[in-house]
């Protein structure tokens, strides 16, 4: 069973939309609280969850539970989106997936259900389209050390190290595989087709240049992925609002609540952007031939 958070207004209105956050891999999801929050004050309904064997949706030990990212997404996030719609019936469904919750948003056998959807730092992490400057550093943390870590103690125990949740075996064997495709992960081969290309909502990927995660390479990996979506992708550099860092995770800290989160409150409500955003948009590249997406970051 899985579990999580809800901020439900007391009046019940079709025309309100009900919003749900799909967190990154292995955060939890009291961590988008006050993003929550903020979205509650604007008049939404708000669905938290985490996903199966993180936080409120873990139940003991994770030595031998091997959940994947394919079942984040096509199980847990496909269970919340159904729930939305049995919960919350005829209002519009939007979702704001943060790193990896933007994949399982396309994940979800239910995607087409989704109307809007706003994604901050989201990608399909394959090494080469980390940050020049940090990529080896980083090829060698999440695809070396995290991977023997988890054979030794039968899943990863990031809590312990400060890096992430307690993280299950199945989603370390995914995130750790050298693929530049996401059918070609170990949970995904039994795929006869990904159901991103039913998704069609109107989606918004923010990404930032200080993001060693969500290079423009990155982020147009997975969006490609989106084919029947119409999207915009907008690129923040920290000076756009007089910042010096916001990188892979502050986008959903408090202090850019007036600098940020209008961003996305804007593209949830109406589907698109003021003209007045800070950052600029980039136009999202087909994949080359060989399946490589050309970019910032290879």
């Amino acid at each position: 069973m899985l579990g999580g958070f809800e901020w439900r207004q007391r009046i019940p209105d079709s025309t309100r939309a009900v919003i749900i956050i799909n967190a990154a891999t292995s955060v939890r999801c009291q961590y988008y609280s006050r993003f929550a929050e903020y979205l509650f004050r604007q008049g939404m309904d708000v669905m938290l969850f985490d996903y199966r064997g993180i936080g409120a949706s873990r139940s003991g030990s994770l030595r031998g539970f091997t959940a994947s990212w394919s079942d984040w997404g096509t199980l847990d996030a496909e269970a919340v989106l159904k729930r939305a719609q049995r919960e919350y019936p005829g209002q519009p469904i939007d979702v704001v997936g943060h790193s990896f919750g933007g994949c399982a948003a396309g994940l979800a056998a239910s995607g087409p259900a989704i109307r809007h959807l706003v994604t901050v730092g989201a990608q399909y992490a394959h090494w080469r389209d980390y940050a020049p400057a940090q990529r080896w550093q980083m090829l060698v943390k999440w695809h070396g050390v995290m991977p023997l870590l988890t054979r030794m103690c039968g899943y990863f125990p990031g809590k312990r190290l400060g890096w992430l949740e307690d993280t299950p075996a199945g989603v370390v064997k995914d995130w750790g595989a050298f693929s530049t495709r996401y059918e070609k992960l170990p949970s995904a081969r039994s795929f006869t087709a990904l159901p991103f290309c039913s998704v069609t909502a109107k989606t918004l990927a923010i990404s930032f240049t200080d993001d060693p995660f969500g290079t423009v390479a990155a982020i147009e990996r997975l969006l490609n992925y989106f084919s029947a979506s119409s999207r915009t992708h907008l690129r923040i550099q920290p000076q756009d609002i007089g910042e010096t860092a916001i990188g892979h995770f502050a986008f959903f800290h408090s202090r850019f609540q007036d600098s940020l989160w209008p961003i996305a409150l804007q593209w949830l409500q109406r589907g698109e952007l003021n003209g007045d955003v800070p950052g600029q948009t980039v136009s999202v590249k087909a994949p080359s031939p060989s399946g490589e997406s050309q970019g910032e970051g290879l």
